[in-house]
């Protein structure tokens, strides 16, 4: 059992799909970091290198202090294309902030991201809106009925949510 950030890996388990172990890392999120940290898809966490489970910890722990991935050039040195190319349309300003955005960047994790949901919630409530109303009288927020199987929203709002 592999050991990072106070959680537990279990060491059969494929490597992407125990990183989902982390509240707020899913399937498409591990899928990124494997990637990064070139793991296969189909590797276990028993087969990780010392040195993958050091990167991965050192990620995990502040993905905005990691350094950026250096980009390499998709093709030789010498490449020409080919004379008759048609030119590249002009990308906006958007599209070209998009290409520079790492999306690992603000991932944030565990207790930081159940931090920022909790205050998102209380602001919620501050502000009077219908879900902050919704969250302080412990009903479902999103649209559920309530007549019936409001049980489960009842449960959450109360527990955790409540503040």
């Amino acid at each position: 059992m592999v050991h990072i950030l106070g959680t537990l890996l279990p060491d059969s388990r494929f490597t992407k799909a125990a990183l989902t172990f982390f509240y707020g890392i899913g399937s498409h999120t591990a899928a990124r970091i494997c990637a990064r940290y070139q793991i296969h898809d189909r590797s276990r966490v028993r087969d990780l290198t010392p040195t993958q489970i050091t990167e991965l910890a050192s990620f995990l722990s502040s993905p905005s202090t990691t350094p950026a991935m250096p980009t390499l050039p998709l093709a030789a040195a010498h490449f020409k294309p080919p004379a008759r190319a048609p030119p590249l349309p002009e990308l906006s300003r958007r599209q070209r902030e998009g290409l520079k955005k790492e999306p690992l960047k603000d991932l944030k994790i565990e207790t930081e991201l159940r931090r920022q949901v909790r205050e998102n919630i209380a602001h919620q409530r501050l502000i009077g809106s219908y879900v902050g109303r919704r969250h302080a009288m412990a009903l479902p927020v999103r649209g559920q009925r309530t007549k019936s199987n409001a049980k489960t929203a009842a449960k959450l709002n109360r527990i955790e949510r409540r503040g």
